[in-house]
């Protein structure tokens, strides 16, 4: 067998380097597309951010590359102008819509199949399922709507690194398609059964959530703290998944830190989170209604609500196959900070902030001191 000979310095070696070192296929085609791209470790509102015209799209629009977010999902802003309809797209992969301001519809076919069409709002959530062409509409006409979209496009270019194979595609339609009619009903509740579902036990399985900011069939959230409650999403015959978290007035959440790539967005509320890998120094990201962050891999993350009504905050999960915990499985509890176990200034911190808008902590006492304090969440429990 030939033994690997070292290069010196040349021409090819420098080339190689360079190879080595170039920008993820990803970061290239979003850098052709001439719009905006946010790499900040926060967007304070996405309903103002500043877009700029994407032609072949026909909106307003701009990439926000969060730090903690590079390489796994690709998150965008796109404003269609007042009773605007954009051209028809067809993507290879599976994309989320977060309604951020407007009304207005959404048409999707199959080549050779029967045309669905619904309408969504400020904080509607649907999916654009692969492989169906789809059309957005604005229905107003004195105003712009702004969406955000999630997908995970910068994890498929990493593997392939040719946008054309993910973007316009044509695929026909099948007998197992249907008309897609029901790809928009009702969603559904469906219990988890057994110790290895999620913390609130139940998923929510549809394509089309009409509003966010007013979902009330929520689950009691424990162990993260709070009294605060969840809806876990899975939208069905898609690998993607999020939930929607809801939090007492005056009240914050435990620490806590997983995988890469949550895209956190506010449906409501006001209040602030902070970051932090572990041991350094913690970056505050004060949050309303828009802002949209990223907890970085790794990274301690803690919610507060400064407001005096529930705060929502929606995560817009990466691919499941990615780490969700970063320590060992059997070591789950040195992902999540107790409060007994907190450092003070967390809750000093906290007190201060809430007591600059004349309100004051609804946190128990009880629960600086008792790890397993029992929090109440309404109906019984």
């Amino acid at each position: 067998m030939a033994e690997a000979i070292g290069v010196s310095e040349s021409a090819a070696s420098r080339r190689a380097a360079e190879a080595w070192n170039e920008p993820l296929a990803y970061d290239r085609w979003a850098r052709s597309i001439g719009i905006p791209i946010y790499r900040d470790y926060f967007i304070p509102d996405a309903k103002t951010v500043e877009l700029a015209r994407w032609d072949e799209r026909e909106c307003d629009a701009a990439f926000l590359q969060l730090v903690g977010n590079e390489g796994v999902a690709e998150t965008r802003v796109t404003e269609i102008a007042p009773g605007k309809t954009l051209p028809p797209l067809t993507f290879g992969f599976d994309e989320m819509v977060y309604v951020l301001e407007g009304r207005g519809l959404t048409t999707l076919w199959r080549e050779g199949g029967a045309r669905t069409t619904f309408e969504w709002q400020k904080h509607s959530l649907f999916l654009i399922p692969r492989h169906w062409t789809h059309q957005l509409s604005n229905t107003q006409g004195g105003s712009p709507a702004r969406l955000l979209h999630c997908n995970y496009l910068p994890l498929a270019l990493g593997s392939v690194g040719d946008p054309d194979l993910f973007l316009n595609v044509k695929m026909p339609v099948s007998a197992a398609d249907g008309n897609g009619a029901s790809l928009y009903s009702e969603a559904t509740a469906i219990e988890q059964p057994g110790a290895g579902g999620p913390k609130g036990g139940v998923f929510w399985y549809g394509n089309f959530f009409p509003s966010l900011s007013a979902w009330d069939k929520l689950t009691p959230f424990r162990g993260r703290g709070s009294g605060g409650h969840v809806i876990w999403i899975r939208f069905p015959e898609s690998p993607i998944t999020c939930h929607m978290s809801v939090f007492p007035a005056q009240t914050y959440k435990k620490a806590h830190r997983h995988g890469p790539g949550f895209v956190i967005v506010i449906p409501g509320g006001a209040g602030y989170s902070v970051l932090w890998p572990e041991g350094q120094d913690k970056i505050m990201v004060p949050w309303q209604e828009g802002t949209v962050f990223v907890p970085p891999y790794r990274w301690f993350h803690q919610h507060f609500n400064l407001g005096a009504q529930p705060a929502r905050y929606l995560a817009l999960h990466p691919p499941r196959g990615l780490p969700g915990y970063s320590e060992a499985i059997d070591e789950p509890m040195r992902d999540q900070i107790e409060y007994p176990d907190e450092e003070p200034s967390v809750r000093a911190r906290f007190e201060a902030e809430i007591a600059k808008r004349g309100l004051s902590s609804r946190m128990p006492e009880e629960a600086y001191r008792d790890a397993n304090y029992e929090w109440a969440y309404g109906d019984g429990d």
